[in-house]
Parts: structure tokens; sequence; C-alpha cells
């Protein structure tokens, strides 16, 4: 097993190999590796099934294992998501923001690739595919270190995709998988500034945190998903229902699901019956403060923990507010700056909301499950940025790369 210093030092060769790659290179290698999926979808759910057998006995939550279990739909859909970044546009390259400027020079920006992209993330083995892919389109090569829960599944995935590079010739190092789980080759890729020219946590908040603050390789700060809905007293309530239900059962175990619900005072008589009805239907367990359990007698009592929960499980914190304004500064307190969402039927509520809420994704009126790269229409994603410096929202192809300054003059010298 290579060490995490030489997969360094092989990233740093093959970045090179992957840099003059055409874009139709990169596409012929992306649709080989969807391939390569479909036609090996058995060995794969084979290398997956033990993965689900050691995380059933080590007590991994449902929801958990939801987000690790892979199935021949699941591999299809990871094999379509490959095509589907292969029939993106190509970003590198591009020139952009060209002037001319007095003394004749012309200046822009050329689009360029990273160089080495590390990530690091748990227990979905789908993120090794995509994020394979998004690294490979972007024209970086990557170091991908996932969970220990999904190690099997990983190498897997990983072995199918070296075979089709070794078959076209390229540098197989354009994609290494960390098999060492354990956290002392995590802190060894957040040391690695010279040879990681960037690191991506995906995960939930104490992965994130670690890296974010033990990192010596710049960071981009992937979402941990508070997610917020709140129905205003204007709310349409048959709309407020399926919006709740949907934000937070339709898949709780993704960080852009919905994990507190705060409803106005003027409407939780005829909101919260019916929408804790629908919810229990999918099985969600209801945290309310005292004004919900008036209401809701059999909800379990919130506690001051349940508001800054990321839950990723079939648990919903319900509050009743007294005005936009409280649920305003209740999200600012305790939102992670994810995905929020306003129901209601006031323009003048729904601008305060989209004007005065700092988060990453603001809605009207809709789910805050729609907060990923493929629905928002630009394709895969490597996930929710919630900083505020190069990236945020959904990362797609063009935040995976960088830019430099190309400047062309015909004997121009500074006086």
């Amino acid at each position: 097993m290579k060490t995490v210093t030489q997969m360094g030092k092989d990233a740093l060769k093959a970045k090179r190999a992957i840099a003059v790659l055409t874009a139709k290179d990169k596409d012929k290698l992306l649709t080989d590796c969807a391939k390569a999926l479909r036609d090996n979808w058995g060995s794969i759910i084979s290398a997956n099934e033990a993965d689900l057998e050691n995380a059933k006995a080590n007590g991994l939550k449902p929801s958990l294992i939801d987000r690790l279990m892979l199935s021949k739909d699941r591999i299809y859909a990871m094999a379509d998501g490959l095509e589907q970044i292969a029939d993106l546009p190509d970003p590198i390259g591009r020139f952009e923001n060209m002037k001319t400027l007095p003394n004749g020079l012309i200046v822009g920006q050329k689009r360029v690739p990273m160089g080495v992209i590390g990530i690091i993330y748990e227990a979905r083995p789908n993120v090794t595919s995509d994020a394979f892919g998004l690294c490979i389109k972007a024209g970086s090569a990557v170091i991908l270190r996932g969970g220990k829960e999904a190690i099997n599944s990983n190498k897997a995935v990983v072995s199918l995709f070296k075979a089709v590079i070794r078959a076209m010739g390229i540098d197989e190092n354009i994609v290494q998988l960390v098999e060492d789980t354990s956290r002392e080759s995590a802190a060894q890729m957040m040391k690695m500034n010279g040879y990681i020219d960037v690191l991506i946590p995906r995960g939930g908040s104490g992965l994130i945190q670690s890296v974010v603050l033990n990192s010596a390789v710049p960071v981009i700060e992937t979402g941990v998903g508070n997610c917020h809905v709140f129905a205003d007293e204007s709310a349409d309530v048959d709309m407020a229902v399926d919006i709740i239900v949907n934000a937070k059962a339709q898949r709780p175990g993704v960080c852009n699901a919905a994990e507190t619900f705060l409803v106005h005072k003027n409407i939780a008589d005829r909101l919260l019956p019916p929408a804790v009805s629908a919810l229990r239907k999918k099985g969600v367990e209801i945290r309310g403060d005292e004004r919900v359990r008036l209401v809701i007698p059999d909800a379990k009592p919130a506690e001051e923990e349940d508001w800054a929960a990321e839950y990723l499980d079939l648990i919903l914190a319900v509050k009743v507010v007294d005005s936009i304004d409280e649920a305003i500064d209740h999200i600012t307190k305790y939102s992670t700056g994810h995905s929020e969402c306003i129901i209601s039927e006031s323009y003048e509520n729904t601008q305060r909301f989209l004007n005065e809420i700092d988060s990453a994704a603001v809605y009207v009126n809709a789910s805050t499950r729609f907060t990923d790269g493929n629905e928002f229409g630009f394709g895969a994603e490597i996930g929710i940025s919630t900083q505020k410096l190069h990236a945020r929202g959904p990362m797609g192809l063009k935040e995976l790369t960088t830019t430099k300054y190309v400047i062309y003059g015909n004997g121009q010298v500074r006086k």
C-alpha cells in the first residue's frame, strides 16, 4: 500500500499528463469509465455488500446505510453521471475578460486546472465516481480518501477506472485512492501543501471542521446542512405541507434536507396538524417547542441542541415563532449557511427573507432539496460550498478550476 506522501509525489507527475489531454480525450476516458461501471456492476455490488455487512455490524444508523448502499440502478446512475460530465462544455483553456489597455497590451484570464485536488469524504461511494469525473474533466489529478465504511466499494470503483486509464495509455495516477482509512492518513493529506493544491472535505460537521481547522492546504468548505423551512402567516397550507414533507423526508440523509420547521403563530393551528400527520406517515419524529406541543401534545420536547442539529435522519425540530423577524433571527443564530426556505404569499416578506438570510441558497416557495448542481441545471457537482471565497453553493466544473493572466504585447516596456 502506497503512503500518502508517495501518492502526492505521483500526483505531481500525473497532473502534467492530464493537463495536456484534449477535451475529446477526457470525454472518451469518462464515457469508457461509465461503460466499465455498467459492465461490472455485479462486482461492485459484491464489494458493497461487504461494506454493508460491516456497517450493520458496527451499528451504523439506517439513513447512513442508505447512503452507503449501491444497487444496479445506483451504479447505472453513477455511469450516467460520468456521461453527463463528459457532455458538459470543457472549461479549460477558455479566455475570459480580454481587454486592450491604452498602451496596447492585451490582458485577459485563461481558465486552467487546479493541479492536484484532494477529497476527503465519508460513506457515499457514489462520491468516488462523481469526484473522479469532475476532477478529470476539470483537468486535475485527484487523490480520494473515502471513509472506512465504503472502502471495499471505493476500491472496486477506482480499480475499474484505473484499468480504463491504463488502456488509454495515460498515467494511472491521475486518480489515486487512499486505502488507509485511519485518521492519520487524513491528517497527512491536510499537511501536503506542495503536493495538493486544494482540499475538499465532504461529510459531517466533525470531518469538515477538522479539515478546516487543521489543514495547511487551502480548503473549500462544503456544507453541513442545518437547513430551515419557515411557513409565514400567509403561507398556503397545502403548499407548506408538500414542501416540508419533501424537504425533510424525500431523502433525509443528505445535506439539503430540512432539519428545522418554523411556523408563524397565526397559521400554527391550521398548518401543524396536517403537516405533522403527513410527516409521521413518512416516519418522521417531531421534536417541538412548548407552543408546538400545545397543538401536537404527543410531540417530543425539543431541547436547545435540537435547533443546531443536522440530524441526517427522520427527525424534525419544529418551533412556533411570533413573526418573520423571529424566524430570521432564529435562522441567523442556528443556520450553517446552506439552504433556507420561506413559504409565503407576501411579496414584502419573501423579499425580506431573500435579502436578510445569509445562506448559499435561499428559496421562496420551494423545497431545499433542490440545492444540487444537476437540479440547478449546470451538471454534476463536487459538493455544496457554504463559504464565501472562491465558490459558494453547488460547486461544478468551473469552481474546480482557476485562472491565470495572459498578456499579449508587441514590445511594450514599463516606464
